[in-house]
């Protein structure tokens, strides 16, 4: 099962080679250290407010939007597994701050912004994967025959002209799939692509999936890090190494 919020989850990664001795920097400590008193306080509507919304879960669990699905929700995301590391967790040693990304707990489990606000739940709760399971079913019985079998989704993009929507197969397998945006994902997709590679770009959290076909390319790019007013992703399409096309995409949550 994939972690929420796949973006962090490569900032982790990148700093699992962090040395045990490193500290966390003493001007963020108290920031932890409210966070951490708000998680120990069992008061939700408290800890509501240290949340930056919306709050990204794994697709195709909808984010938490705002305090009230918070407040509604807080149960799926802070499971008795989370809220024991969290209080456990010693701030000097156990939280990190990784500059401008912010500050994340052990192997990040969980990242704060530098303010304390929580920006990203990488752990995953009995009660979400439960849900998570449920809403891929859903997800398959409303696609057309021909893309219903997957491991995974991983994410649906739209542009001016096209919906696409990328699936994992298995493996780190990927899968193309594109319509008319106007068109249903019950209908049959315009073009199928398969053996596609996902490929970060840089430590950032941004990252791409590149899918081949003859002479074409099509490349996904999913945008974390970005300029002011970067679209949140963006398709571009090359053939024989020449840009053909270049347009920006949203991502969607169905």
């Amino acid at each position: 099962m994939k972690k929420p919020f796949l973006a962090f989850l490569f900032f982790s990664i990148t700093y699992l080679a962090y040395s045990q001795e490193e500290t966390l920097d003493k001007k963020y400590r108290p920031v932890v250290t409210n966070f951490v008193n708000a998680v120990k306080s069992g008061n939700i509507d408290k800890l509501s407010s240290k949340i930056k919304y919306p709050l990204n879960r794994t697709y195709p669990i909808p984010p938490i939007k705002n305090k009230q699905e918070f407040v509604k929700r807080y149960k799926e995301v802070f499971d008795d597994n989370l809220i024991k590391k969290i209080i456990n967790a010693k701030v000097a040693t156990d939280w990190k701050d990784v500059g401008w990304r912010g500050i994340m707990l052990l192997n990040g489990e969980l990242w704060l912004d530098t303010d304390g606000k929580l920006i990203a739940v990488n752990h995953q709760s009995r009660l979400e994967a439960k849900e998570q399971a449920r809403l891929i079913n859903i997800d398959k019985s409303g696609l057309h025959p021909s893309i219903s079998n997957f491991a995974q989704p991983v994410l649906v993009l739209e542009t001016a002209q096209y919906r696409i929507r990328i699936d994992d197969l298995g493996n780190n397998n990927y899968r193309y799939a594109a319509w008319p945006v106007k068109s249903k994902m019950s209908d049959k997709p315009k073009l199928i692509l398969t053996n596609g590679k996902f490929k970060p770009d840089g430590s950032g959290g941004n990252h791409n999936y590149q899918f081949k076909s003859g002479d074409y390319l099509y490349t996904c790019f999913i945008i974390v890090i970005g300029e002011k007013d970067a679209p949140p992703a963006q398709l571009v399409i090359s053939k024989a190494g020449k840009e053909i096309l270049s347009q920006p995409a949203k991502k969607i949550n169905l």
